[in-house]
């Protein structure tokens, strides 16, 4: 009885560690080695979201055709709007595009 106990726990155990989800920093891997060029212009910033949004779980949720791109010394401030979040503040999702790398990376908006 003591056995058949121990080898439930024991596969219940490795059921559950196969079963985690990666780590939030994936997100941000996938999103430098799918843009491994550099962002100079404003069209190569829009690129690089598009194809980091793409990789989101529901990319229809961002309106990227309705995205606004600021010039911020060595990287580009790129704001979506997003379908869920119309009619409150903020209503826009924040990404970050380095210019020489062309790394995407998500910004907390407040």
């Amino acid at each position: 009885m003591r056995t058949f106990l121990l080898l439930t726990l024991c596969s219940a155990a490795s059921l559950l560690n196969s079963c985690q989800q990666p780590a939030a920093d994936t997100q941000t891997i996938a999103a430098t080695e799918a843009a491994a060029t550099s962002a100079q212009t404003e069209a190569e910033a829009r690129a690089a979201v598009a194809q980091f949004v793409a990789a989101q779980p529901n990319p229809a949720l961002y309106q990227l055709d309705s995205a606004s791109v600021v010039d911020v010394d060595t990287q580009w401030q790129v704001l979506v709007p997003r379908t869920d979040w119309a009619g409150r503040m903020p209503n826009k999702a924040a990404f970050e595009v380095s210019k020489q790398t062309g790394e995407v990376r998500s910004l907390m908006v407040k």
